[in-house]
């Protein structure tokens, strides 16, 4: 039915006719809807079938008759493609300039009336393929003009006829859509409702003891009322004789993930679920993501103009936040509310080492904005500020992976996984500190102390040559060896993540289901349900395949070490976004603004 209505409709919007509604019984049922549909569909498609034909003798008499008319007006020049008709003919082909516009099915089609001279079977029978090669509709023309009038009136009476018989066939047509269309909105409807009701079925299972359907779906439990209501009304509203029975069961699976959000959360839920959804009951990295993001793009984009600009377009999107309904709006409102926090994220206060001193010992407060403007207009300007950026991308990049691990961890105890606190949460976070922390803390303490040491120096010879003399890279006491012990646990937390986790699970499954593979065999029907447990357990023993459980756990340990490099140097995108930002503003408004504004100035 579906297919049939779309039929009609493409065939109401071809013929232009514009569908009037009408108000349809209540007692139609959709058994006379589809009888009713399959008589139209047939009567349309004859209809358009009996036109074409007709259409097709018409343009076919059309052609004739003009090619009647301009049979003494050739012999000049050529147009198109009957160039290459020339070609092959041998200059026997010569046609004039004008051009036929042939309706063909609605469309007009541009043709060339040419002639061909020939002597001989032989050629003509080669100049007809030429022809029928081409596309080109051939129409013998006797050589005395007597004919040619005769056959030319003969034509154009046929031609009369044929017009008010097409007239006449789409009058008919268009009454016949006409009266379809004034039902075809409420029929669309009926229709649509009727997929949605048989699809929802399809997903019911029935029972055949009790004689009715058994839907099983998962809800919030704050919902369970308004489920209720909703079945309730549906209840009423249909004047069923048998109400609906809602009960709560316990569900051996895990229940889907569910998280409730408003207006200013969801676009941040939106672009954590895009890269992964947590598991039930596991804590919500949407929540952290709501101050970090906004406070990452800040650091990318920091600078007054652009915050405002930003902070304008969001009230703009909040004030008409009930006008962006369609679903193009819809996204861009989307981030009305994350833009207005990133706006108020742009203003940080960096504290950064006085020019007159060592280290971090000041003698006043930092500046509320920005960095020190004794900086500004200086040689070292951009040295300092690239060093700067470059050094609190990774340490911020640091401390969001921490946080990461971090909620690995809370998830771990909320669900009593110790495993995955030994042999997962500590060696990460052994691994990624160990290399990465001690990175963070070199930059800090290089800031505290005004040391000249080169990081790249030390962190790249701290795995070419971990034994050597620091020399003028040494930044505290005792570097070296904590840097040979750090490198040392950096190595034994790679085999820590892959290699116990596996093991410790296959033996706890062999330990778990020894000596119970076979059991007292049950003849009740009763008993068969009173240890679903037991059948599960030996189910899920069945299912468990060390092979898989080991490449899955090395995967995720590959995954973690190559992901703690490229995720750190991913954050220093934060520095390069940052730095040409801020160059590409510099340039901007002393070349473009104060430029501008010094003109408008000078202007009497």
């Amino acid at each position: 039915m579906s297919r049939k209505l779309r039929f009609l409709m493409d065939q109401i919007n071809k013929a232009g006719i514009k569908s009037s509604l009408s108000v349809l019984q209540s007692d139609t049922h959709l058994e006379d809807i589809e009888t009713q549909l399959s008589e139209h569909e047939h009567e349309i498609i004859e209809m358009n079938s009996n036109s074409e034909k007709l259409q097709q003798s018409y343009n076919e008499l059309l052609e004739f008759k003009i090619v009647l008319q301009k049979a003494c007006g050739f012999l000049v020049s050529s147009h198109g493609q009957i160039v290459s008709e020339e070609r092959e003919l041998e200059e026997n082909a010569y046609s004039n300039g004008d051009f036929v516009e042939t309706p063909f099915l609605f469309e007009q089609v541009e043709k060339t009336v040419f002639v061909v001279f020939f002597s001989g079977e032989q050629a003509r029978r080669k100049i007809l393929k030429i022809c029928e090669a081409f596309g080109a509709n051939c129409y013998p023309v006797p050589e005395d003009i007597s004919k040619q009038t005769q056959i030319t009136q003969e034509v154009s009476s046929r031609l009369s006829d044929l017009e008010a018989t097409l007239d006449a066939g789409i009058r008919h047509r268009n009454k016949a859509l006409s009266s379809v269309g004034g039902h075809l909105a409420k029929w669309m409807d009926m229709v649509r409702r009727e997929k949605a009701v048989y699809d929802t079925l399809n997903m019911l299972n029935f029972d055949v003891t009790k004689k009715c359907l058994v839907a099983e779906g998962w809800c919030p439990i704050f919902a369970t009322t308004q489920i209720q209501d909703a079945l309730q009304r549906a209840t009423f509203d249909s004047n069923s004789q048998v109400g609906v029975i809602f009960h709560s069961l316990d569900a051996l699976e895990s229940p889907p993930t569910y998280f409730r959000t408003n207006n200013f959360t969801n676009p941040y839920q939106e672009i954590v679920d895009a890269y992964g959804v947590a598991r039930y009951q596991e804590a919500n990295p949407a929540v952290y993501t709501t101050i970090i993001f906004p406070f990452l793009f800040a650091v990318m984009f920091g600078d007054w103009g652009h915050g405002i600009c930003l902070l304008l377009g969001a009230l703009v999107l909040i004030a008409h936040e009930r006008k962006l309904s369609n679903q193009l709006t819809q996204v861009v409102g989307m981030g009305r509310f994350w833009a207005k926090v990133k706006d108020s994220t742009f203003r940080s206060t960096y504290v950064a080492r006085d020019a007159h001193t060592t280290g971090l010992v000041k003698y006043r407060e930092p500046y509320p904005f920005g960095v020190d403007p004794s900086w500004r207009g200086s040689r070292s300007e951009l040295p300092f500020l690239n060093s700067l950026k470059m050094k609190m991308s990774i340490l911020f990049g640091v401390v969001h992976m921490n946080l990461g691990i971090m909620l690995s961890y809370f998830n771990a105890r909320f669900f009593g996984s110790s495993l995955d606190i030994r042999y997962q949460f500590v060696p990460q976070m052994i691994f990624l500190n160990s290399l990465f922390g001690y990175l963070s803390l070199l930059i800090v303490v290089k800031w505290c102390t005004g040391s000249q040491a080169d990081l790249y120096h030390i962190m790249i010879y701290m795995f070419l040559s971990p034994f050597d003399m620091l020399g003028e890279n040494e930044l505290f006491w005792g570097q070296r060896p904590l840097q040979i012990l750090l490198l040392l646990l950096a190595l034994i937390a790679v085999p820590w993540m892959l290699f116990p986790k596996p093991f410790i699970l296959k033996k706890l499954h062999n330990e778990r289901f020894e000596g119970r593979n076979y059991g007292v065999l049950n003849t009740s029907e009763i008993d068969l349900e009173v240890e679903p447990d037991s059948a599960r357990a030996m189910q899920h023993h069945d299912d468990f395949n060390f092979s898989e459980v080991f490449v899955h756990q090395m995967i995720h340990s590959i995954e973690f070490v190559l992901g703690s490099v490229s995720n750190t140097a991913s954050y220093l995108r934060l520095w390069a976004l940052s730095l040409a930002h801020s160059e590409l503003s510099t340039v901007f408004y002393e070349k473009v603004l104060l430029l501008a504004w010094g003109a408008i100035a000078n202007i009497p």
